[in-house]
């Protein structure tokens, strides 16, 4: 009999990528209908991503390959899951919950094929994570910064126009290098499986060497660009701060995937032998800048949504320093401080539509009629104007200072926690040693100075939004817009903080064991046609 489980491995691409198909033959003017099927996919994609990972975090933990059209590797395209992809995936599918669910409020009517675009968007980063080789990992990327051209453009506004033009223009710049990298490492290697790539390389003629080495140089570029290094982070606190609430809440998770690339590469490529090492200066050194550029940017912010943007650059940077550094248990606690940071940032740009919308009367021109608390009555005001619901003015704050302790970092939330695994981490207790040197010392004092800048920069925000005066129209909520908000705060990973360190942990020892990786893809079988037993062919194969 055919496994059908092993199909759920491909079903975070077809899923979305079907849905969005069905979707275009859906008249724009049933908004409804294009919600409801959107939402259901997404939470159907939600279920598989859960699936993968309680298989990744259970005692009989894998690496499986699916071979795509049952070609072996390295001649076929693979999809590989993992530890890290699983989480990935996981995230990627809170994230779009979160962010579909606030859309539906006012924002997917605003504009057309919205919901399309959105699981395009899915297609490719789902795609981006699971692939096993460069080339496709290029044709994911393009899905996905395709996608997020329209979906940057959603809505109206010169500003939203301007930003989404030069958003546009970097990030065809970035996939002008992706190609040219993806070139030099085919013309140098004859291959662009990961794995076949982890096989060759130790063999290589040192001039051929070298010219891998400038492929991946090439292609490092690409994946920098998307995660905001400095100096090519210029573009992004604009197009993240112009970008509806919920698209901007899901594009945080793309700069987490170019993140994700350069791991997977480093870990697997460069991890030992002759080129060992490579890059690691650049990204510590360009972590560190992209670091205090984002800090610096973050206390300079007057606008909410400049903020998260630089934000953004500030959690980039942390992460790019501790690949710089490559230290094991370093990088367990910045898996967790990925997760943590991605779903406050994300949280925290849809909660700046929340709190902003009474702010400017032109927000409200599709204001919804319904209060998060509170009754109709009680909005009637004699001038016709919204009155101040302290219910939901008091949920708008708590969930803002929340986002606040977690962007610095403070106790007992799951940012202090990240945080802490970190520099406890660079002070002795992991490979570094227990002596530090003035790099790492410069690193923690870094993160830490971050934090304050954070916790400054949210105090002003809070007070000025919060405790000034109120003018004009209060905004009003749906609850349906205050539920993703509040489930995106991380409290789940702050009560399980515990088992998620202890699968960081787990995650790391594995990427730090590239053969494990290779092994899976080299022994994947192909699956021979038997039709007697109802097995068909295009089935992957498992490593034994």
């Amino acid at each position: 009999m055919i496994d059908w489980s092993h199909h759920l491995i491909v079903t975070p691409i077809l899923l979305p990528m079907m849905t969005a198909a069905i979707l275009l033959f859906i008249d724009e003017r049933n908004r409804t209908t294009k919600a409801l099927v959107s939402l259901t996919a997404t939470v159907l994609l939600l279920a598989n991503a859960l699936v993968l990972f309680i298989v990744e975090s259970g005692p009989n933990s894998f690496e499986n390959v699916y071979l795509l059209g049952n070609w072996a590797a390295p001649f076929g395209v693979v999809l590989v899951i993992d530890g890290l992809s699983a989480m990935m995936l996981l995230l990627t599918a809170v994230l779009a919950i979160a962010a579909l669910v606030f859309s539906m409020a006012r924002w997917h009517a605003v504009g057309a094929h919205f919901h399309t675009l959105f699981q395009l968007l899915l297609v490719g980063v789902n795609g981006a994570l699971l692939t096993g080789d460069l080339f496709n990992l290029f044709v994911f990327f393009e899905v996905m910064l395709a996608a997020s051209y329209g979906l940057l453009l959603h809505g109206t506004g010169t500003l939203r126009v301007k930003s989404g033009l030069h958003y546009i223009a970097v990030n065809l710049v970035a996939a002008l290098f992706f190609l040219i990298g993806v070139s030099l490492v085919y013309g140098t290697a004859g291959t662009l499986n990961m794995a076949d790539l982890a096989l060759r390389m130790p063999d290589m003629e040192p001039d051929r060497l070298i010219l891998m080495e400038a492929g991946a140089a090439v292609l490092g570029v690409a994946f920098l660009i998307k995660v905001g290094m400095w100096p090519l982070c210029f573009w992004l606190p604009s197009a993240y701060s112009a970008a509806s609430a919920p698209v901007a809440g899901m594009f945080a998770i793309l700069s987490k995937v170019g993140i994700y690339v350069i791991l997977r590469l480093t870990m697997l490529l460069f991890g030992d032998g002759p080129s060992a090492g490579f890059g690691a200066e650049v990204l510590l050194l360009g972590g560190m800048a992209t670091l205090v550029f984002g800090t610096i940017g973050v206390l300079a912010s007057q606008a909410l949504g400049r903020l998260a943007g630089y934000s953004v650059l500030v959690s980039s940077g942390t992460l790019l320093m501790v690949l710089g550094i490559n230290d094991g248990v370093v990088s367990s606690g910045a898996l967790l401080y990925l997760v943590s940071s991605t779903l406050t940032i994300s949280a925290f740009f849809m909660l700046i539509e929340l709190v902003e919308r009474g702010q400017d009367a032109g927000a409200n021109v599709l204001a919804v009629t319904m209060e998060a608390y509170g009754d109709g009555e009680e909005a009637d005001m004699e001038d016709g104007e919204g009155t101040t619901m302290p219910g939901t003015m008091a949920i708008l704050g708590i969930c803002f200072a929340a986002c606040g302790i977690l962007l610095a970092g403070l106790p007992p939330l799951s940012g202090f926690i990240a945080k802490f695994a970190m520099l406890s981490a660079m002070m002795g207790t992991g490979s570094i040693g227990t002596t530090p040197d003035l790099a790492v010392w410069t690193l923690i004092v870094l993160v830490i100075l971050s934090g304050v800048a954070a916790l400054i920069s949210m105090t002003r925000a809070g007070i000025r939004t919060f405790w000034g005066s109120i003018e004009g129209a209060v905004p009003r909520v749906l609850v349906v817009e205050l539920v993703p908000v509040m489930l995106s705060l991380t409290l789940g990973l702050t009560v399980k903080a515990g088992p998620a360190m202890t699968y960081m942990d787990t995650t790391i020892r594995t990427l730090s064991n590239p053969s494990a990786y290779v092994d899976a893809v080299r022994n994947a079988h192909v699956v021979k046609d038997q039709s007697s037993s109802g097995t068909t062919a295009g089935e992957g194969g498992s490593a034994p």
